[in-house]
């Protein structure tokens, strides 16, 4: 059996068919500590997001652009370092993705990436640009970000913690 808490704080148990409302119930009974943490857990992020002031029209803009400059740039840096090619190179205001990839080699990345550190930016980069040799999340594709960023773990748990409130900003 598993549960899991979902980012609007409800709690889901997927459990065999033939386990009994019993069984269920002892399961949720001995990991009630957990979901209540992590009930908790999900509200805090929420009070913390209701927080966050979006940027105006033209502080986006102003991400536009300096995304328009900074991508390419770091895009033709890592290409070279990670002997891959890539296609056109697209900004966008994403709701749910920092970047990707298409089987054409098209990038793509989210301007609200400039609100983040460098070496963040960077990971995306290389993740998208690790696509171009594995167009999948496997071991090996792994492998390729960490042959160029092997703290590129470190990097992504910045993104994972922080994205929602770039996210909050950029006004989704």
């Amino acid at each position: 059996m598993t549960i899991t808490v979902g980012e609007d704080g409800n709690v889901m148990v997927k459990a065999p068919l033939a386990a009994s409302d019993a069984v269920i119930k002892a399961f949720l009974d001995e990991k009630e500590e957990w979901i209540i943490r992590s009930v908790e857990s999900v509200r805090r992020k929420h009070e913390k997001l209701d927080t966050v002031e979006k940027l105006s029209e033209d502080e986006v803009r102003e991400l536009f652009e300096g995304a328009a400059e900074y991508f390419p740039e770091r895009c033709r840096y890592f290409a070279r370092l990670m002997d891959v090619s890539y296609g056109r190179i697209t900004i966008r205001n994403q709701k749910t993705r920092w970047g990707s990839c298409s089987a054409k080699g098209n990038l793509n990345f989210n301007a609200g990436l400039m609100l983040a550190p460098p070496e963040v930016r960077d990971y995306v980069v290389v993740h998208e640009l690790a696509h171009r040799r594995q167009m999948n999340h496997s071991p090996a594709f792994w492998k390729e970000v960490e042959r160029v960023l092997p703290d590129y773990r470190a990097r992504r748990k910045w993104l994972r913690q922080n994205g929602a409130v770039i996210m909050r900003q950029i006004g989704w």
